[in-house]
């Protein structure tokens, strides 16, 4: 060890600061959606929706509805199985309390409640959470609606039970802190941008928006899947076969499905998910996909 010059600065255990509960989320936002610009704001709805998307995945919900009400608040319903909301043996608390105030907890940790997921880090919710001026929650389950409200993350009063009520859901309504974010403008035409997207990559889900403030509203739906998204995207242009080339396949517990079609001109277009998330920067995913369709075309060239 050599001497080093002195900083001014002590730097012992009292400078190691453990932030808990959801204090690191509301201390660097950035860190779990990215910034506190417009992106991040809508941020705060991908991740609501991750979740309604998640139980599409599941096979247990087929219709979800974002709406952006005129206080800039926004929210997101779906028909799934609503949030558990019976007591958490080792919480203490109800599981929608930990789910919605805990980080890295979920339901997408246990195999036997989703095989696919989204949101698998068990971030999502409890991040918009802590940066939301105020969250309410309503869970329909098992004939019974249950309510809870929060304030940048924290509970303001206990779970209540309202009830009967037919169906089944979540909905979640949450207006974003004006203290952490730039704006609370949510642009209508990206959010259905992400939304058109969500309904292409799950047949048959039927996904609203719907906004207030200007009255507009889009209705997705797509039963042909992947290939009716080749199809749009491809409009306007000469496609040189029909139809697409579709491909579904499962192997070890890995789901892949593939959608192409050529048309006349020369630039690529290609999109790639995983769990519906676009990997906008690719991935082995996007590169055993690119080896195999050279290898395949090389193979049939020589032949």
């Amino acid at each position: 060890m050599t001497d080093q010059p002195n900083s001014g600065t002590t730097y012992s255990a009292e400078s190691i600061k453990v932030l808990k509960g959801l204090e690191a989320v509301r201390k660097r936002p950035g860190m779990y959606i990215g910034s506190t610009s417009q992106s991040g704001l809508h941020h705060l709805v991908y991740e609501v929706v991750d979740n309604s998307i998640d139980e599409a995945l599941a096979g247990a919900c087929d219709r979800i509805e974002v709406l952006i009400h005129k206080d800039s608040s926004v929210s997101v319903v779906d028909n799934g199985r609503g949030i558990p909301v019976d007591m958490h043996v080792k919480e203490g608390r109800p599981a929608l309390e930990v789910v919605m105030t805990t980080l890295h907890a979920g339901g997408k940790f246990d195999k036997d409640s989703y095989k696919v997921s989204g949101g698998l880090h068990g971030v999502g919710v409890s991040v918009v959470n802590a940066l939301s001026e105020k969250l309410e929650v309503e869970v329909i389950r098992d004939g019974q609606k249950y309510y809870q409200a929060y304030s940048r993350g924290k509970p303001l009063a206990d779970m209540r039970n309202l009830g009967p009520a037919s169906g089944r859901g979540t909905k979640v309504t949450f207006l974003a802190d004006r203290e952490v974010f730039e704006t609370l403008d949510f642009n209508f035409d990206i959010l259905s941008q992400r939304l058109r997207e969500q309904a292409f990559l799950n047949a048959g889900v039927y996904i609203r928006i719907h906004d207030e403030r200007s009255d507009k509203s889009h209705d997705f739906q797509f039963h042909g899947g992947l290939e009716q998204f080749v199809q749009t995207l491809n409009r306007g242009h000469q496609t040189l076969h029909q139809p697409p080339i579709h491909l579904k396949r499962t192997r070890d517990n890995v789901e892949v499905e593939v959608a192409l079609q050529y048309n006349d001109t020369y630039n690529e277009n290609v999109f790639s998910y995983v769990n519906t998330i676009n990997t906008l920067e690719g991935g082995t995913h996007l590169i055993g996909f690119r080896s195999a369709l050279t290898r395949v075309l090389n193979s049939y060239g020589t032949r």
